[in-house]
């Protein structure tokens, strides 16, 4: 059987023992109230009578007279016509006067005139009203006895027990129990109704499923949350959260993401779009592209991929899937800094070969003068302000190679690159690839705004130590950081007008993470936009530079 049913058919017989407790209880009320007006009534007739002045007279004349009354002397006497008249009027089953020792001097059976009394009449004689169920020579009945007093002494001479057979009392009970019965039966629908409602709630809220699927889905739904390296985020039609892995709140910065709407999450505007599946883009070609495009979030270049959730036509909301690829973007720019670096170096291992040739051939010629003029004029080059390799203001062997790498490729686009006077640089790089990466992506970026920017185009770095510390500026000649961007978390690099922002948007957050995992940091020193000057970016790498060997050696 069905949990719904099994449901329906426990909430019926709840409701059905609700309601049989609840008619038995109304019944019983019903019934006592009954028999309390019975009594009432008995007692009401009996004051009525005992009250007569007839009646009172009479009693006491029976009471002082010291014989006992014979029942023929009672028969047809005005005791028993009046009280057969009131037993006429009011419906009683009987009404019966007696004497000061219980002798009847009125009863419905003549019969019984002049005989004792088969109840207790001592209660009344001593000036107390008594009302009860009790069964006399009549039967059962619901009585009320009240005492007769000495018309001149107000004593207590005899009393007036009037009686409600049963069938009287209760002939209103059928009516009584119809209505019960058609309440019963109506809360008995009613309740089967919202039984049934409910159950047809619970079949839609679980879709079909049952406890023991449930209970499977929950385990299966852990097991795979937990057991999956991407982050799971899921979210109903409302865009509340139900279901959140750990890692994706790791991603996410935010720990408790369940039953917290997705577009009031303290996230950037890009992360938000991608959650709520708003950031496809469109191709070159006009077309919607399905790829997911990288954000940054939390100093993570993440992938969000989202799908829609239905079952039975029915849209249950959006399931967001978020992959890590902060190491590979990471690994892919060192790559590509690397790759620069061997580029630089080949380029000039062939001119340092050709230079070496030409000056082989002169000094084989003969001509050694020629071949000295000839280096001279090679150094004098590499030292001048701008130059190939701008030796005058920086001398660090992996730095200049770098430098010269990325001049080779801005004057390709267009644009000079040169070192600062300002620059000194007294030890060695001892993190290559962290100071490739940084200071790379920080030329990338200013070569890519000073491309969009006015005539004369070029950047300008400059590099300082101090100690293990290197300090770098770039600055170049673009159009500046807008106002209110922030390059550093909310800016996405596919879909982007290269001339809108300063840099791609991803490298710098990434920069920015190489730099704080060191104790550094990576800044926006200023914004620029004003004629001819752009942005300047800093950044500092502890722990990357070390004294030159020939320092180490001579302090051993």
């Amino acid at each position: 059987m069905r949990f719904s049913t099994r449901m329906l058919l426990l909430q019926l017989a709840c409701v059905t023992v609700v309601v049989a407790i609840c008619t038995g209880v109304f019944v019983g009320i019903g019934v006592q109230q009954l028999r309390a007006e019975a009594a009432t009534s008995a007692l009401s007739i009996a004051r009525t009578v005992a009250a007569n002045s007839d009646v009172r007279a009479g009693v006491a004349r029976a009471s002082a007279d010291s014989g006992t009354p014979t029942n023929a002397s009672l028969r047809g006497g005005p005791l028993s016509a009046l009280a057969a008249a009131a037993e006429a009027n009011t419906g009683a089953l009987f009404i019966v006067i007696t004497d000061d020792h219980g002798i009847r001097l009125a009863h419905p059976d003549p019969q019984l005139l002049g005989a004792v009394v088969s109840t207790e009449f001592a209660e009344a004689l001593a000036g107390r009203e008594t009302v009860s169920w009790a069964s006399g020579t009549l039967g059962e009945s619901a009585r009320a006895k009240v005492p007769v007093r000495d018309p001149g002494t107000d004593e207590p001479v005899g009393e007036v027990s009037v009686g409600f057979a049963p069938s009287s009392v209760f002939k209103e009970l059928p009516l009584l129990l119809g209505g019960v019965a058609l309440a019963a039966t109506v809360a008995l629908a009613l309740g089967a109704v919202v039984s049934f409602v409910i159950r047809r709630r619970l079949e839609r809220l679980t879709l079909g499923l049952q406890p023991e699927e449930m209970s499977a889905l929950v385990q299966n739904q852990a097991a795979v949350l937990d057991g999956v390296g991407d982050g799971v985020l899921a979210y109903g039609p409302n865009h509340v959260v139900t279901v959140a892995n750990t890692m994706a709140a790791r991603l996410l910065g935010i720990p408790d993401l369940v039953g917290r709407r997705v577009l009031d999450l303290a996230l950037p505007a890009p992360v938000i779009a991608a959650l709520a599946g708003e950031s496809k883009q469109l191709s070159p070609g006009g077309r919607g592209s399905d790829a997911a495009d990288p954000v940054v979030v939390a100093n993570h270049v993440v992938y969000i991929d989202t799908h829609p959730v239905s079952r039975a036509n029915r849209n249950l909301g959006m399931i967001a899937v978020i992959r890590d690829r902060t190491d590979v973007v990471n690994l892919t720019d060192r790559l590509e800094s690397v790759a620069t670096m061997s580029d630089a170096l080949r380029v000039q291992r062939h001119e340092f070969a050709n230079r070496l040739h030409v000056t082989a051939g002169l000094i084989d010629a003969g001509r050694v003068p020629d071949a000295r003029d000839y280096l001279d004029d090679v150094l004098q080059a590499s030292r001048t302000p701008g130059g190939s390799s701008a030796g005058e203001y920086l001398t660090e062997p992996f730095l200049v190679s770098l430098v010269e790498a990325k001049a080779a490729q801005a004057s390709e686009r267009g644009v000079q690159l040169t070192v600062g006077s300002d620059s000194l640089v007294r030890g060695v790089v001892s993190a290559p690839e962290d100071v490739a990466t940084v200071v790379a992506n920080l030329i990338d970026n200013a070569v890519n705004a000073a491309v969009h920017g006015q005539r004369p185009r070029w950047v300008d770095v400059e590099f300082l130590d101090d100690g293990d510390t290197l300090v770098v500026s770039v600055s170049d000649s673009g159009q500046g950081v807008p106002t209110g961007v922030r390059v550093f978390s909310d800016v996405q690099r596919t879909g982007l007008d290269p001339g809108a922002v300063h840099g791609r948007g991803i490298g710098l957050p990434l920069v920015r993470d190489i730099a704080a995992q060191r104790g550094g940091d990576v800044w926006l020193a200023d914004a620029g936009g004003r004629e001819g000057s752009g942005a300047v970016f800093c950044a500092r790498l502890p722990g990357v530079m070390q004294a030159p060997a020939r320092e180490v050696q001579g302090e051993k």
